[in-house]
């Protein structure tokens, strides 16, 4: 069974650049893609970013294309999401999924999430 746990969010201040950890555990097999959601209360989650656990091939969400970074520790098995330049309306709560190649990550695996607040 895929474990994730996301760490990283915080208060942060516009213009400020937040880096997210998920680290995950369990069958190579069920985590060949790792990718973040994002959900702010009320409205349906986002989906910004994925990568492919083995070849590294990225994947964006064109709403955040330049300013989202996703990458890979394949030795310490943790995926990181960088955001630069955030603004208000990054405030959500982030969430890392994961999945075998070819399911859905909505299908997959979730963590539990970590909140961004950015105040203006």
């Amino acid at each position: 069974q895929v474990s994730l746990v996301e760490s990283g969010g915080g208060l942060v201040q516009a213009g400020e650049t937040v880096i997210l950890s998920c680290v995950a555990s369990g069958p190579a097999w069920d985590r060949e893609i790792i990718g973040w959601f994002r959900q702010v209360s009320g409205k349906e989650r986002e989906f910004l970013a994925r990568v492919d656990w083995r070849y590294g091939t990225e994947e964006y969400a064109d709403s955040v294309k330049g300013r989202f970074t996703i990458s890979r520790d394949t030795g310490r098995n943790i995926v990181y999401l960088q955001m630069i330049s955030v603004k208000p309306e990054d405030t959500a709560s982030y969430f890392c999924a994961a999945a075998p190649v070819n399911t859905p990550l909505t299908l997959g695996s979730w963590g539990q999430g970590t909140q961004v607040i950015v105040s203006s």
